[in-house]
């Protein structure tokens, strides 16, 4: 079993993904902005981030770069749907920033469990 840290700005997803990876087997901490995410993380243990890339208060792109700082080895699964411009977009700078794995949402539960697993087997 492993920490995971959920982080998005959108409820539904946040819960769809909890749901997921605790049936997978994890435990999961959630936090819906960039904010919350590095309190959550600089105050615990976690095994790995997924993270959306457009949120308010601190977005996906500038997390993972102070992921990455606090963390280098912390393996990042980044997500987007999009905004003013096509997720590929957001997606290309997040695996620039450090980003280990990323999805356009919407994602296949199977396909992220299985995207996890392997992340969690190289650590």
């Amino acid at each position: 079993m492993a920490k995971i840290l959920i982080i998005d700005d959108d409820a539904q997803i946040r819960s769809l993904v909890t749901k997921i990876m605790e049936i997978a087997g994890h435990e999961v901490v959630c936090a819906e902005d960039g904010v919350d995410g590095m309190k959550f993380f600089k105050g615990d243990s976690f095994d790995l981030v997924i993270t959306d890339i457009i949120m308010p208060h601190k977005e996906g792109l500038e997390t993972i770069v102070e992921l990455k700082e606090y963390n280098p080895d912390i393996p990042i699964v980044a997500m987007s749907g999009g905004g003013r411009v096509e997720p590929d977009d957001y997606l290309k700078l997040a695996k620039i920033r450090g980003a280990s794995v990323i999805l356009k949402k919407p994602v296949e539960g199977s396909m992220l469990v299985t995207i996890v697993e392997e992340l969690l087997a190289k650590e």
